[in-house]
């Protein structure tokens, strides 16, 4: 979920006066966003996050301004599923009955001190959000491990949260910057890499989290690229590329691309090999070269758009058809 980095960031600065986090958790039918989406509400009147496609969040917002003045938790329902819906207005178009906990936040959450820690160790944590249950049931977000005893009765909304996408990019070339953009406008940690310091700087790069100079053959042992990492090479030179693919084939990386032609790709291999690398077909498989799917891209902004709609199909197992197309339903029921 993007806002959560967002959410914890704001969480280390909450004005007087507190804050109020709002949590969808659960949805029957459709629904613009899936349960764990979250909106933070600060005393200050900032807000951040989204638990609709904009539809809901101004009275998820008026709610939130009450459970910050009384403290007291509550799980609001928003039913959808009919045409003449009065409140929400006619044709919605989610046709789907969705749930939210709204409760105000102590000063230092301790799931949150957990997660920050867990997103630098690149680890997940699993969260526990109680959100209905008998009388005095106390409702809120907890750590899954530290979860209090609850009434048979209660119903708990529980959440793996992994880290922020991991994002390599080899190449600091002007191409690269839409595509450091774009991907933390998905909330992606982003890596810049490349040999040249004029080029691997923050000032070209302010969006990327990590900015390193450093030479192809170096590069891959500088970084910890597990198998949840997404990596894409664009360096434009043969000379790096080589080292770099050599590095990077063997990793079961979660996503491993090539800019530039298929004859190039091949002919790249086709060295590596010569040089007596084993290139096996499950290698071959998990690289993308050409990288990016085919949408006619031309200009550095529609090439980050390919490549970053071929990570986001690669990372959610899809083949990155036309929903029109798609037989079932978009989300897992």
């Amino acid at each position: 979920m993007k806002e959560l980095p967002q959410i914890l960031n704001a969480l280390d600065r909450v004005p007087p006066g507190g804050a109020v986090l709002a949590t969808l958790v659960k949805v029957e039918g459709s629904s613009y966003r899936r349960p764990g989406a979250r909106l933070l509400l600060l005393a200050d009147g900032r807000h951040m996050g989204s638990i609709s496609g904009g539809c809901l969040e101004d009275d998820v917002i008026t709610h939130a301004r009450e459970v910050l003045a009384n403290g007291m938790a509550k799980t609001i329902t928003y039913d959808t599923t009919t045409e003449n819906d009065l409140v929400w207005g006619v044709g919605l178009g989610c046709h789907g009955v969705v749930h939210v906990l709204i409760e105000k936040l102590p000063s230092q959450p301790v799931w949150a001190d957990a997660l920050r820690e867990n997103f630098r160790r690149r680890m997940a944590t699993e969260l526990a959000i109680v959100w209905r249950g008998p009388a005095g049931t106390p409702l809120g977000t907890h750590l899954a491990n530290a979860l209090p005893a609850l009434p048979p009765t209660t119903e708990v909304f529980r959440q793996i949260v992994s880290p922020p996408v991991a994002l390599v990019i080899f190449g600091a070339g002007d191409d690269a910057q839409p595509l450091v953009r774009f991907a933390k406008e998905l909330g992606w940690q982003v890596t810049i890499v490349d040999p040249r310091p004029a080029f691997a700087t923050s000032e070209r790069f302010p969006e990327a989290d990590t900015v390193i100079v450093a030479r192809p053959d170096e590069a891959p042992a500088r970084l910890a690229l597990g198998a949840d990492t997404l990596a894409v090479i664009m360096t434009h030179h043969y000379h790096h590329d080589l080292p770099l693919l050599r590095a990077l084939l063997p990793r079961p990386l979660a996503y491993l691309g090539l800019l530039g032609p298929k004859k190039r790709a091949e002919k790249i291999l086709s060295d590596l090999a010569a040089d007596g690398l084993a290139i096996t077909p499950a290698m071959r498989t998990r690289l993308h070269a050409p990288v990016g799917l085919d949408l006619g891209a031309d200009h550095p902004g529609e090439v980050a758009l390919a490549i970053l709609a071929e990570m986001k199909a690669t990372l959610a197992g899809r083949d990155a058809r036309p929903l029109r197309e798609r037989g079932r339903p978009i989300h897992a029921e």
